[in-house]
């Protein structure tokens, strides 16, 4: 199996959106405004609540899974376990040619400082990756929840 490059869809808990980090909720803005807000394509959302099924769907028809780290205490490290979660997933998406990344790092080069550790999760198409990444660059941790003129927004199209 291969994972398409680039498929105009991506997956997310979308009613987690307004705990969401600036980058995240600027990459999804961004899908969703599609060609009406510069986008190159219109995007569809996908949400089946698996990781498993997720990663599947992905490998059959491309696009970009997101799981990120939020505002919530529970979730602030992200909320799937690195070791036996997004370490399975990351291999399996890597060899079927697609990525996955905190956002901020590859999955793969993480080492579990915990059994239980919890990472944030960004997998799928190389392109949908390297383009949440592309935002989350030179955003400090502290201001990714920001949505104060102050510190701009950033997306991939303006």
């Amino acid at each position: 199996m291969q994972v398409a490059p680039d498929t105009p869809e991506f997956a997310i808990n979308a009613s987690n959106r307004r705990h969401w980090h600036g980058p995240v909720r600027a990459y999804i803005d961004e899908c969703l405004a599609g060609t009406n807000g510069g986008g190159e394509a219109d995007f569809n959302m996908r949400w089946i609540g698996s990781l498993v099924a997720e990663s599947l769907r992905i490998l059959v028809r491309g696009g970009v899974f997101l799981y990120p780290a939020d505002a919530r205490p529970s979730y602030r490290e992200g909320r799937l376990r690195l070791l036996y979660e997004a370490h399975p997933m990351a291999l399996v998406m890597e060899w079927a040619g697609g990525a996955a990344s905190t956002g901020r790092r590859r999955i793969l080069e993480l080492g579990a400082k915990t059994p239980h550790q919890r990472v944030p999760l960004i997998m799928g198409s190389v392109r949908g990756v390297r383009d949440v990444a592309a935002i989350h660059e030179g955003i400090e941790p502290m201001f990714d929840n920001s949505d104060a003129p102050l510190f701009a927004r950033r997306g991939l199209f303006r």
